[in-house]
């Protein structure tokens, strides 16, 4: 497969890849700078929004516009003028905390988790946001991380990075209710940390791996590894799928914590790298219902 790079810009945290269809875009975020890069094929234009705080997900509205998950909450950026409107901070007396990694249901409600910014065990939570009201749906979480939903939209699935697992969960749809948790992969820890997390047409789970040099493709029903695909970089934090017929994969990556070394022998660190026609085929990221 061949691995290129988008822009030449890189992230120091670069994480949550999301694919716009309506636009052609890719979008992508740099946690620890707080900004929304912007990638537009139609016309291969690189564009960016500073945040000017610590963002830590990203989904796309219905009308359009971003809903953020920052260092303060919940809430959303006009993607036409850049304004910013917080809804709901569910964590403001955690001033230790911030949110990561979120994503939409099938329903169109924004999920996302936090986690200690001294990376303290089991300091996190997972929220579900929906008609500006947040509720906590899974608790002491440490780094709440990769999330995705199964294709008949009965069962999700959910990573805390610590624990190398994916758990499984029934999902109805309707309420958003989650129950039966059962762990259905055990990752080694040779392989890296698990971090973002995104499905295929056939069900099967795509996780990225911090510090494991690697995406890999599993079976969420046997719990076995299909598939992996090596990477130039060490910490490889987010995958999803996009291009007009959702064939194309995109992988972000970081470079925060690397020594100098490092950096020497990992010149692409902290770049989004994509694989064209990689094979395989996602499914369309679902918008918030606002």
């Amino acid at each position: 497969m061949l691995i290129e790079t988008i822009t030449d810009h890189k992230c120091e945290l670069g994480e949550g890849p999301v694919w716009d269809a309506r636009h052609n875009e890719i979008c992508w975020i740099d946690i620890l700078k707080g900004e929304i890069h912007q990638y537009a094929f139609n016309n291969h234009s690189y564009s960016f929004f500073p945040l000017h705080e610590q963002v830590g997900s990203i989904a796309i509205c219905k009308n359009e516009d971003f809903i953020i998950a920052t260092k303060s909450g919940i809430g959303f950026i006009s993607r036409g003028g850049g304004e910013i409107q917080m809804a709901l901070n569910p964590e403001s007396s955690f001033p230790n905390n911030r949110f990561n990694d979120g994503k939409c249901d099938p329903f169109g409600r924004f999920w996302a988790g936090t986690m200690s910014l001294t990376d303290e065990p089991n300091a996190g939570n997972l929220y579900v946001f929906d008609n500006n009201k947040i509720e906590k749906k899974i608790s002491n979480v440490s780094i709440s991380n990769g999330i995705a939903w199964s294709i008949d939209h009965k069962t999700m699935y959910y990573i805390d990075t610590p624990t190398f697992e994916v758990v499984a969960y029934n999902y109805e749809k309707y309420t958003g209710q989650i129950s039966n948790r059962k762990i259905v992969i055990k990752i080694s820890e040779k392989d890296g940390y698990p971090d973002g997390m995104t499905i295929d047409t056939e069900g099967m789970l795509w996780i990225a791996h911090w510090d494991g040099w690697q995406v890999t493709r599993w079976n969420p029903n046997t719990g076995k590894k299909l598939h992996y695909i090596k990477f130039p970089v060490a910490r490889v934090t987010s995958c999803a799928f996009g291009g007009k017929n959702l064939t194309d994969l995109f992988i972000t990556s970081a470079r925060t914590g690397l020594t100098e070394n490092d950096l020497k022998e990992q010149p692409f660190a902290g770049a989004l790298f994509t694989i064209r026609n990689c094979g395989f085929q996602g499914l369309p990221a679902f918008e918030f219902n606002n």
